[in-house]
């Protein structure tokens, strides 16, 4: 069964986070992705999300899928009972999945009920296609993407930081454009979407 816990903002959140997973998290290891956010000048998000996780009792192992060799990723989400993709910009973070082949691997552990975490761009890189969210990410940053066909482990769109600073303009130029011709999901920084077989829900903080 798929279990998947969608975030904005993940460190504000992790009491949901915490109630979502249940008391088993103690000194499970977490592959942490952080590679949307490699050519990001704002950053931040990515040391409290990795500080969040260990305040969970989560042991973080880094996997920059843009770096690392594929020997590494491989043995990194093989091992790992827990998978994290951090924010940044979704399209960089999809050219380096598809170039890795990481993003197979992880479709194929999401599906066998390895636990899932996103944040931002890794809460958008699930759906089946990312060019919805131009309007918040450059995507000239990903000069390789040939395609926004992303991972479609999803049924829906996650619209991260909604009603959020700096963001109320970028995310409402989305719903502008898409609402229409798109199954979106909008949600705050303080709001995270659980996910399992068949559901999403979004909850509040």
């Amino acid at each position: 069964m798929k279990r998947i816990f969608l975030s904005s903002f993940f460190s504000q959140v992790r009491g949901l986070f915490e109630n979502y997973a249940g008391d088993s998290l103690a000194g499970k290891r977490v592959a942490f992705i952080p590679t949307a956010a490699r050519h990001e000048k704002i950053n931040f998000y990515v040391k409290s999300g990795m500080k969040a996780l260990e305040k969970s009792g989560l042991i973080v192992d880094v996997l920059d899928v843009s770096t690392a060799p594929q020997s590494e990723i491989t043995r990194i989400l093989m091992t790992a009972e827990v998978v994290y993709i951090s924010g940044g910009n979704t399209f960089f973070l999809l050219q380096e999945l598809k170039k890795s082949g990481a993003d197979q691997m992880i479709i194929e552990h999401i599906e066998a009920g390895k636990l899932y975490i996103g944040e931002s761009a890794g809460s958008v890189i699930l759906a089946p296609d990312i060019e919805y969210v131009k309007a918040l990410d450059d995507c000239r940053a990903a000069p390789e993407l040939q395609a926004y066909a992303s991972l479609s482990v999803l049924d829906f769109y996650p619209l991260p930081h909604f009603k959020s600073f700096p963001f109320q303009k970028s995310v409402d130029k989305v719903i502008r454009d898409y609402d229409a011709t798109l199954s979106l999901v909008p949600f705050s920084n303080t709001q995270a979407i659980f996910v399992d077989e068949k559901h999403h829900q979004v909850m509040s903080s």
